[in-house]
C-alpha cells in the first residue's frame, strides 16, 4: 500500500514518539505533585465536589468512576512510569496492537485529569497534548511504516496553532499590526524567564523585527507543511528556531516544546528507513476511520479560524479529539502582581510586620530574578498572574487559598517558594496587595541589583483570619 505508508519518515515518528513522551513524563509529574492542594479531595476545587454537578458525558473521566487522592496519586504515577517506558522505546518491543494499546494509557489518564481539572487545567497546552497523544496511538510502532494521513494530521495540528495564533494576534490588539507589542510582552507575559529582562531591553527596531518575524511564521510559513519536500522540511526547521526563540525568552510551560515536537512530523531526515511488513488490513481500516472522523470535526475549528469572533483554546467535545488554540491576542502595557502577606498579630496595627509569601516562579522580591521552569507547569503561578489582571479570575480558588495559607497547610505551602512562618506557628492574619511591576533599567539594575521596582497600587484583600479564630489557643 504505496499510498498508505510513509517508510522514509520511520525516523521522524521515532524522534515525534519519543519528544511527546517525554512531554507526558512532564505533564503527569506536575499533575502528581502539586494535586493535592489544587484539586485533591481538601484542595482549593475539589475533585469530589466537581464531579458531584458535571456528569460523565461532559467530562469523561476515571475520576467520575471513583476518586481518593491515593487513587489520583497512583493514576499520575503511572502516568509517568509509561511515559517514561515510552520515551525508552517501549512500544516498538511490543506487537503492533501492544504498542498502541500502551500509548493509549497516557491518553486515557491525562484525559481524565484534564477534564476534572478545572480551571487549574484551563490551558491549550492541555488540549493540545492530548490531541497529539491520540494521533500518536495511530502512529504505529517498527512493524510497520508510519501512515502518511497521520503524519498530515499532525501537520495539520501544528497549522492551526501557528495559524490560530497569527490570526487572533491581528484581530486583537491592535499593537500587533502596529508590531510594537514586543515593547510590552516581555515584561508584561504571564511568567518571565532569567532572559527576559534581556529581551526586554532589547532595541526596538529589533522588537519590530521580532513581531514581523512572527506574522511571517504564523501567517504564512504554515501553509508551506503541506508542500512537497524539501519545503515542508525548510518550514517546520523555521517554526522549530522561532520557538526555541520563545523558549530563551519566557516560560510557557511546554506550550513551545510541543509545537517543536509538532514540527517533527513534516520534517524528513536523511536516513535510509529499515524493511518492513506490509501494514495489516485492520490496522489500515482503524487509521483511516479515525482519520475520517478527525477530518469531519475539523469544521468545528476551521469556522472558529474564519470568524470575527475567533476564540482561543477551546475544545470542542469532550475528549478533545480537535481544537482551536491561539494566545497573546491582546498584550497587556502594564504588569501588575499580587503580593500575598500575613502577620503575627492577634489584631493588626499600623505598625504590624506582615511577612510575603514567596512564589516559585511569579515575580515577587525585587531582587529576585525569574528562574526557568518551563516545560515544567507552576499551575498556581500562573493563575496568581490571571489573579493579578483581574479579581473575577480568582473568584473560585483565591480564598480557600487563603485559609490554606492560615492553616500551614503543608500540601498548599508545597506550591510556594518560602513561607515566613514556621510550620507550627500559622500567621493570625493574611492579606493581599496589588502592586504595580516594572522592569529596571540598566543603569538601576547596575545600583541596586533587582530586576524588577514595584508600586503599591492598591489594598487587593483586606486582612483575613480563620473564622472563629479568635477562640483559639
Amino acid at each position: 500500500m504505496d499510498w498508505f505508508a510513509a517508510p522514509d519518515y520511520w525516523l521522524t515518528r521515532l524522534v515525534f514518539q519519543r519528544g511527546l513522551a517525554v512531554l507526558y513524563l512532564v505533564a503527569f509529574l506536575t499533575a502528581a505533585l502539586q494535586f493535592r492542594a489544587l484539586i485533591g479531595e481538601r484542595g482549593m476545587l475539589p475533585v469530589p465536589r466537581f464531579v458531584e454537578r458535571v456528569p460523565f458525558k461532559r467530562a469523561p473521566s476515571l475520576f467520575q468512576l471513583h476518586y481518593s487522592d491515593r487513587f489520583f496519586a497512583a493514576c499520575a504515577w503511572t502516568g509517568c512510569a509509561v511515559s517514561a517506558a515510552l520515551a525508552a522505546g517501549a512500544d516498538s518491543l511490543l506487537p503492533l496492537w501492544g504498542g498502541m494499546l500502551l500509548w493509549l494509557v497516557p491518553w486515557v489518564l491525562y484525559l481524565s485529569i484534564v477534564n476534572v481539572g478545572q480551571t487549574w487545567y484551563s490551558f491549550g497546552w492541555e488540549s493540545l497534548l492530548l490531541e497529539a497523544g491520540f494521533l500518536a496511538v495511530l502512529l504505529g510502532n517498527d512493524e510497520v511504516a508510519p501512515p502518511l494521513v497521520v503524519l498530515f494530521l499532525l501537520r495539520w495540528i501544528l497549522f492551526r496553532v501557528e495559524f490560530g495564533a497569527g490570526l487572533i494576534k491581528m484581530r486583537g490588539d491592535e499593537c500587533w499590526r502596529k508590531l510594537t507589542c514586543l515593547d510590552h510582552h516581555h515584561e508584561t507575559q504571564p511568567m518571565p524567564g532569567p532572559l527576559s529582562w534581556f529581551f526586554h531591553h532589547l532595541p526596538k527596531p529589533l522588537h519590530r523585527v521580532e513581531a514581523a518575524a512572527n506574522h511571517v511564521t504564523q501567517l504564512v510559513v504554515p501553509f508551506l507543511l503541506f508542500a512537497p519536500q524539501p519545503v515542508a522540511t525548510a518550514a517546520a526547521s523555521l517554526m522549530i528556531v522561532t520557538q526555541l526563540w520563545l523558549v530563551l525568552s519566557g516560560n510557557f510551560s511546554w506550550l513551545n516544546w510541543i509545537t517543536i515536537v509538532l514540527a517533527v512530523p513534516a520534517v524528513r531526515f536523511p536516513a535510509d528507513p529499515p524493511d518492513a511488513p506490509g501494514a495489516p488490513l485492520w490496522y489500515v481500516v482503524v487509521v483511516l476511520a479515525v482519520a475520517a472522523l478527525l477530518v469531519g470535526l475539523s469544521h468545528r475549528p476551521v469556522r472558529n479560524m474564519l470568524s470575527r469572533r475567533q476564540v482561543m483554546n477551546r475544545s470542542f467535545d469532550p475528549l478533545h479529539l480537535v481544537n482551536t488554540y491561539g494566545a497573546f491576542g491582546s498584550v497587556s502595557r502594564v504588569r501588575y502582581e499580587v503580593v500575598v502577606e500575613g502577620t503575627a498579630d492577634e489584631v493588626p496595627r499600623e505598625d504590624s510586620e506582615w511577612r510575603e509569601y514567596e512564589f516559585k516562579g511569579k515575580p515577587g522580591d525585587p531582587r529576585r530574578w525569574p528562574r526557568q521552569y518551563a516545560p515544567y507547569h507552576l499551575r498556581l503561578d500562573w493563575l496568581m498572574w490571571f489573579a493579578a489582571l483581574s479579581p473575577a479570575y480568582a473568584d473560585p480558588w483565591f480564598g480557600a487559598l487563603v485559609e490554606r495559607l492560615l492553616e500551614n497547610d503543608r500540601d498548599t505551602l508545597k506550591l510556594l517558594r518560602r513561607s515566613p512562618f514556621p510550620p507550627d506557628e500559622p500567621p493570625r492574619h493574611v492579606r493581599a496587595r496589588l502592586f504595580r511591576y516594572r522592569y529596571t533599567t540598566w543603569r538601576e539594575w547596575r545600583e541596586t541589583g533587582a530586576c524588577w521596582e514595584r508600586t503599591y497600587v492598591r489594598e487587593y484583600l483586606p486582612p483575613t483570619r480563620l473564622a472563629g479564630a479568635a477562640h483559639r489557643s
